[in-house]
């Protein structure tokens, strides 16, 4: 899970993997969203990096892939 315990890096690594991709696999989209949702102590930078995300694939900029 991308958690604290991943830290910023891992965080910002699977969002910059997305971006640069234009894609986000279904288990990274529910493992960033549980780690907002349960606001296990990641930053704010951290939230940034994910809304980010979150607004890329509404935005259908990024693809869901299975």
């Amino acid at each position: 899970m991308v958690s604290a315990s991943h830290g910023q890096s891992g965080i910002r690594s699977v969002v910059q993997r997305a971006v640069t991709a234009r894609q986000l696999s279904r288990r990274e989209h529910l493992k960033l969203t549980s780690a907002m949702l349960s606001d296990s102590g990641i930053t704010s930078s951290d939230r940034f990096h994910i809304n980010r995300l979150l607004d890329y694939v509404r935005a259908g900029k990024i693809h869901l892939i299975d």
